[in-house]
């Protein structure tokens, strides 16, 4: 593992631990009835000094009856930005916008329907299932992540030993597409300033967001190849990886060993990122108003890309894995 990975991974765990020592009161609220998880850098368990928190609210009960009320939700919303204030965090983006309370049957019920994207339940679903942690409400978030998974999984039983877990990849690749596509419309007119300011976001974008959804599907991928089906148990297991340990689980397969030169490219490139990113905002953002500058970070930011095809094609190529084929076509 390089070294800034196992140093981050150890500092996001530190700084987590003490946040949730501030936030007993918290977790009384939503116990039995509702889960706060992470995600971002600190669901990835690679956050830096700079990074903030990234937060959702999930809970039982119906959309127009939530198990956490509404004045125990601004409660606990409360406790959470006080929290977050005493550990020096930074405020939450937009104004807190995004701290938003579903309920399970929300991430679940708008599944495939129109309303998925507009509700933003399509990226708090996708999420959990990438790159996210429980803050608090363990018991509620495991249930919401089980629940989630099998909604993608209807058709398990009838595919047991060659199930394709296509809904669930095609629901990546879109949140992928979603992510770059949100990217481009936003950027048709700006100022230097937030040229540069956007290029440093479609830079971040090009590494973390683009190493969570594919090392969802590298993961589901070889799981495929390995067992010719993929469980609900599998899809499981892949939820408790951060994007970077799904790739040192494909290292330690001996199955893949034609990919193992890629993953180990991958994560060196991915700490160069992280080191990178981990500088002052203005300090980037030096960089990218430079021309030259900016080139040399995006063309870093395509031998990820590059490598993360090679390590696709190493696992699925060989024209065995029924999922590999639904990738391309």
């Amino acid at each position: 593992m390089p070294p800034i990975l196992e140093s981050r991974r150890a500092d996001s765990a530190r700084r987590l631990g003490e946040l949730k020592a501030e936030l007993d009161d918290a977790a009384r609220l939503v116990h039995g009835c509702s889960c706060v998880y992470l995600t971002g850098s600190f669901g990835r368990g690679e956050a830096s000094p700079h990074s903030d928190l990234d937060l959702f609210i999930a809970s039982r009960g119906a959309k127009d009856s939530p198990a956490l009320s509404r004045l125990n939700e601004i409660r606990l919303k409360a406790k959470l930005i006080e929290a977050a204030q005493e550990h020096k965090f930074p405020e939450f983006s937009k104004d807190g916008q995004f701290l938003t309370n579903y309920t399970v049957d929300e991430l679940i019920g708008t599944l495939g329907k129109p309303e998925d994207d507009s509700n933003n339940t399509f990226t708090a679903r996708l999420l959990l299932l990438l790159e996210s942690r429980s803050l608090i409400g363990e018991e509620v978030y495991k249930e919401a992540v089980g629940q989630v998974i099998e909604s993608y999984w209807r058709d398990y039983e009838r595919h047991k030993d060659d199930f394709v877990p296509s809904f669930l990849v095609n629901d990546i690749l879109r949140l992928w597409r979603t992510f770059c596509v949100n990217y481009e419309a936003r950027t048709k007119s700006a100022d230097e300033i937030q040229r540069a300011k956007r290029r440093s976001k479609n830079f971040r974008l090009k590494h973390s967001r683009l190493l969570t959804c594919y090392s969802g599907i590298v993961y589901l991928l070889g799981v495929s190849v390995l067992k010719k089906t993929v469980s609900q148990e599998d899809a499981v297991a892949m939820t408790g990886m951060t994007p970077t340990e799904r790739l040192e689980w494909v290292a330690r397969e001996k199955r893949f060993a034609a990919g193992h030169k890629s993953v180990q490219q991958i994560l060196d490139l991915y700490s160069k990122f992280l080191e990178q990113t981990g500088e002052a905002e203005e300090k980037l953002l030096t960089r990218f108003r430079d021309t030259n500058q900016a080139q040399i970070l995006f063309q870093q930011a395509d031998d990820l890309g590059n490598r993360i095809y090679e390590l696709l094609f190493a696992i699925g190529s060989d024209g065995k894995s029924t999922l590999y084929r639904h990738l391309v076509v």
